[in-house]
């Protein structure tokens, strides 16, 4: 391959996802639930469906769903929008992500971005003719991903466009705090830049944290971009429900590429997620809880099995330091052996790095999983490396 996206090759995901198919091995690796979302969003779109809801939608969003993602972000962050111009439905958060860079990216411009970084970023960043220019987060002596303030507000150039920041991050499993969200926006507003936030695990950090927007910052809501998806949320993965809310004149350009992405996308599937994000407080509390306790699960297994485990503040994954059981400390490799040696597929956090040596010797497991599969995992894990 030649060109912008020389170097990117195929995903990782599909590569580990195959090689769970062809070897039978359970499949820690890809992101994806294995349990259905609420019964309420499953029947509304199998309702939507049975009503002829199966054209192309408008543009920006069907109207029941841009209103529910406007009564949402002011239900839990005291976010006010206006759901005509200030927020757009897109084909997941990914699509969105491609729609903002894109849209606001011209060639040479340069892009802030904290490593590791999910791998589509500096795909369409790539894509946009620009350059992804990192910040790395690392862990401290406590086994807490932070960032230097120094490094972040030196990445900063006269060729810099945007920050984009991942909050609650994967795949650290990090959520960054106030004081870090004050430093990220002290550098956006003292710059001039703008800010677009992937905050697609929302509703997912554990142990009492809890998700800020950049947005409801002094001064950033104007500055800010944020993307989120119904995904996670709501165990539809496969449907590729997203949004993008913010200032009117960040949506438009997001909006004006994403035209030339999928145009639109998922008709019945939209009214649906607007049920999703409509349900009682006790639905998100009770998500939370499910997820920190496969949490639990999969560190406690992690750790038998002898890897130095980074417990993860939200999300879906955990990351572990695999030289504490294979001294080659070679992820890439480690990953594409482990199905072989345990029936286990993990992701090597190698391929979210520009810098790979800081993550070669990471690997990332998934925990959103049924416990009875996390079990079986850690138990092949534990017989595999748990005596060495």
């Amino acid at each position: 391959m030649t060109g912008k996206l020389a170097g990117f090759g195929t995903t990782i995901f599909a590569e580990m996802s195959a090689l769970a198919v062809e070897t039978g091995a359970i499949n820690l690796g890809q992101g994806f639930p294995d349990t259905d979302g609420p019964r309420e969003v499953l029947d509304a779109a199998i309702d939507a469906i049975n009503a002829g809801v199966n054209q192309y939608p408008p543009l920006p969003g069907m109207p029941v769903l841009r209103a529910a993602i406007a009564e949402h972000q002011s239900r839990f962050y005291g976010i006010e929008l206006d759901p005509d111009t200030e927020i757009a439905v897109t084909a997941g958060a990914t699509e969105a992500l491609a729609g903002a860079l894109l849209g606001m990216l011209d060639a040479g411009d340069e892009v802030v971005v904290f490593e590791p970084i999910y791998d589509s970023y500096r795909a369409c960043i790539a894509l946009a003719g620009a350059r992804a220019v990192p910040v790395l987060l690392a862990p401290d002596a406590d086994g807490n991903y932070v960032f230097d303030p120094d490094e972040l507000r030196a990445a900063v150039t006269d060729r810099t466009k945007l920050i984009l920041l991942n909050t609650p991050h994967n795949p650290t499993g990090k959520v960054f705090t106030r004081d870090e969200l004050d430093v990220i926006a002290d550098v956006v507003l003292d710059r001039g830049l703008v800010a677009v936030t992937d905050e697609v695990y929302e509703h997912l950090p554990f142990d009492g944290r809890t998700h800020i927007p950049l947005s409801t910052l002094p001064g950033m809501a104007e500055r800010t971009l944020t993307i989120s998806s119904g995904g996670k949320t709501f165990h539809t993965t496969g449907w590729k429900i997203g949004w993008m809310s913010g200032p009117r004149e960040l949506v438009t350009a997001a909006r004006t590429a994403k035209q030339f992405l999928s145009f639109v996308n998922g008709a019945p599937f939209q009214p649906a997620i607007a049920v999703g994000l409509r349900l009682p407080d006790s639905y998100f509390e009770q998500l939370r809880a499910n997820l920190e306790a496969a949490r639990d699960r999969l560190v406690q297994g992690l750790v038998a099995a002898g890897f130095t485990t980074y417990v993860p503040e939200a999300s879906y994954f955990a990351t572990v330091d695999i030289r504490s059981v294979d001294p080659r400390g070679d992820g890439r490799t480690f990953c594409r052996e482990l199905p072989h040696a345990c029936g286990v597929v993990a992701v090597p956090n190698e391929v979210f790095y520009a810098r790979p040596e800081f993550g070669r010797h990471m690997v990332r497991f998934a925990y959103c999983k049924q416990l009875s599969v996390i079990d079986a995992a850690a138990e092949a894990l534990a017989a595999g490396f748990g005596g060495r």
